[in-house]
C-alpha cells in the first residue's frame, strides 16, 4: 500500500450498521466484538488500507484482534458488498469503505494512498460495448487509476 492511511473521512459512522447489516451475499455474519472493531477503524480512515496497516492501527487502539481474524473480517466485508476492495500498485489487496454506492472506479494516488471514487459512464459503455462484440455475458471489470494526487505533484516538484 502506499504510504499512510488517512484519518479523519468525511464520511458518517456506519461501523455498528455495517457490521450488522444484512449481507448482499454470502452468509449472515455473527456480530463480534472484533467484527465492530474492525468496521469502527475502517469508518475512520479516509483512504485504502492493507490488512496488515489495519491490524497495526487496531493494536495501537488497544484493540485485540488477531491478524488472521482481520484477514477474515475484511474478506467477509468484501464478499458481502460493504466494503471495497482492489489491489494496489505492488498487487497487495487493500479495503475501503466507500461513500459511494454501487458499481464505481477510483484515482489512486501511488505516493500517498489518496483515493478519490469516480464514475466513468464512458468506461461503463466501453466495457459493454466491448463484450457484447465478444459474445460475452454476465461481464463485471474493475478499472482503477494509479498516479500522483496535487498534493503529492507539489511536493515533487518542489524537491
Amino acid at each position: 500500500m502506499p504510504q499512510g492511511a488517512t484519518a479523519g473521512s468525511s464520511r458518517p459512522p456506519a461501523s455498528a450498521q455495517a457490521a450488522q447489516a444484512a449481507p448482499v451475499q454470502g452468509k449472515e455474519q455473527r456480530v463480534t466484538k472484533q467484527r465492530l472493531a474492525v468496521s469502527a477503524a475502517l469508518d475512520d480512515l479516509a483512504d485504502f488500507v492493507s490488512t496488515q496497516e489495519l491490524y497495526r492501527i487496531l493494536q495501537e487502539r488497544g484493540t485485540a484482534v488477531s491478524l488472521a481474524t482481520s484477514y477474515r473480517i475484511l474478506q467477509s466485508l468484501a464478499d458481502d458488498g460493504l466494503v471495497d476492495v482492489l489491489r494496489n500498485a505492488d498487487g497487495e489487496a487493500v479495503y475501503r469503505r466507500c461513500a459511494v454506492t454501487g458499481h464505481h472506479h477510483h484515482l489512486l494516488c501511488r505516493n500517498c494512498g489518496k483515493a478519490v471514487e469516480v464514475e466513468a459512464p464512458a468506461v461503463e459503455a466501453w466495457a459493454a460495448r466491448i463484450a457484447k462484440e465478444h459474445g460475452f455475458t454476465a461481464v463485471e471489470h474493475t478499472v482503477e487509476i494509479f498516479g500522483l494526487c496535487p498534493e503529492c505533484t507539489a511536493l515533487q516538484a518542489g524537491n
